[in-house]
């Protein structure tokens, strides 16, 4: 591989998933380029309050962005979720941010064109990345058109699949008849042992992973009948992390030849 050719796999642009500002620094610490900041990585992540974006603007030197979405489950919103999510915008952009994650579908499974050019006018001058609802649409060529029409500047996906490895076929169709007119990040799925076969295959710029490691909680006094979230819920003396090591490996992935 010549000087060039490696110089170019450095430019790939790592994008750490993070639920807490603890992560986010731990992220950065990693090598990470950029973080997309969210709450609840149970549901998918929705919209982190305004304390964490704004801590998390103050600790980084690397790029935010912040997911709006107001809540788990479909992406087919209503008129008050769609204001939440105008207001939410307007907070990341007060705060600091460098872009917003969104992601809007019609009932059909197509993209809901009106709603997401109009937070996209709202959002700039910042970034706009169109997250994995993208995954969720019948037909991902034409949504990939509609969402170039659009004006977004980036597509989040698995390759609507389960993981970039099952869906690295179409992330790799996508990257083509994008031809550089959209970034396509693939994210779900990608770790150290992976992440270099996904980007020489497919050719992507932009990646986006997670690095969690699990650590136990300090608490010393524990009621164990007691949780605090659903039948279905992380255990309530364990918490995941980022692991800045994890991410530095992934780091190190990306620049492999």
């Amino acid at each position: 591989m010549t000087e060039n050719q490696t110089a170019q796999k450095k430019k790939v642009t790592v994008e750490v998933c993070v639920d807490s500002v603890e992560s986010a620094i731990a992220a950065e610490r990693g090598g990470a380029d950029r973080v997309e900041l969210c709450d609840n990585l149970m549901e998918g992540g929705t919209t982190p309050s305004a304390g964490a974006i704004e801590l998390a603007r103050k600790n980084l030197n690397i790029k935010l962005h912040v997911i709006i979405r107001p809540r788990g489950g479909d992406f087919y919103f209503s008129d008050i979720e769609f204001e939440v999510m105008k207001r939410d915008i307007k907070t990341a952009k007060e705060l600091g941010a460098d872009g917003v994650v969104i992601g809007l579908l019609n009932k059909d499974g197509d993209v809901d064109v009106e709603r997401t050019y109009a937070l996209i006018e709202l959002a700039r001058p910042l970034s706009v990345t169109f997250h994995r609802a993208f995954d969720m649409t019948p037909n991902p060529f034409v949504s990939l058109e509609t969402l170039i029409s659009s004006g977004v500047d980036r597509i989040l996906t698995s390759g609507q699949e389960a993981s970039v490895l099952e869906g690295l076929d179409l992330i790799t169709e996508l990257v083509h008849r994008a031809n550089s007119r959209i970034v396509i990040m693939p994210g779900g799925g990608l770790n150290e042992r992976n992440i270099s076969k996904v980007v020489n295959q497919s050719g992507v710029s932009e990646v986006h992973v997670t690095g969690f490691t699990n650590v136990e909680s300090k608490m010393q006094f524990r009621n164990e009948r007691v949780f605090m979230g659903g039948a279905l819920r992380p255990p309530e003396y364990l918490r995941a992390v980022t692991d800045a090591e994890k991410i530095e490996l992934i780091v190190r992935g990306v620049a492999k030849p």
